[in-house]
């Protein structure tokens, strides 16, 4: 496989939306779907968001020696893990490139798992105020809207995402997504170069 460009950012900086933007318009390029053992939010779907599963899941697969890399967040409805797994989705033939979201600490790990030069960080910025203001009307369409986790997660962010954790693993192109027609032309250059 070639390079895997990852699209890293705080929450509610529009990740997901920059993710199916850049798929509509390069849909050559291989995605690589994430598990989790949160529960699924209002609109998504299981196998494209992330595959959602179950503890004994994860441990299943962890003993089968195919978790790459896994985070557990304490969150105010309880523990939730997100990891990679190498299942296949990895194994391509030639030089086809790969479009996957993440954290900045599973960008840490995926670095660690495959050869120096074949992860490429694609950093998401907005303003904090436009960030916070994103994800309360995001969470305003949950059947159960839950502001404590958009605000345990809002303040995560700020230490996850310090300037020296991004200056620490060499993350020093930011795009800006204040219009993400831009934003989305920009990286797309960036992808082409």
């Amino acid at each position: 496989m070639g390079r895997i460009y990852y699209l890293l950012g705080k929450s509610a900086t529009g990740k997901d939306t920059l993710y199916k933007e850049i798929l509509k318009r390069r849909p050559k390029l291989r995605t690589v779907t994430m598990y989790t053992t949160r529960p699924i939010r209002e609109g998504e779907t299981d196998g494209v968001e992330y595959f959602f599963t179950d503890r004994a899941e994860l441990e299943r697969q962890e003993v089968a020696g195919k978790v790459i890399e896994e985070r557990t967040y304490q969150t105010v409805a309880g523990p939730w893990t997100y990891y990679t797994v190498d299942d296949g989705q990895f194994d391509v033939v030639g030089d086809e490139a790969c479009l996957m979201i993440g954290t900045l600490e599973s960008y840490e790990k995926m670095c660690s798992y495959f050869e120096a030069g074949k992860m490429i960080p694609v950093y998401i910025e907005v303003p904090d105020g436009v960030r916070l203001m994103r994800a309360v009307r995001r969470e305003e369409n949950q059947k159960n809207p839950n502001y404590r986790e958009v605000c345990r997660r809002y303040l995560a962010d700020e230490k996850d995402f310090s300037e020296e954790n991004l200056e620490r693993l060499g993350i020093t192109k930011r795009y800006q997504n204040m219009d993400i027609g831009s934003c989305v032309e920009e990286i797309l250059g960036d992808l082409d170069k």
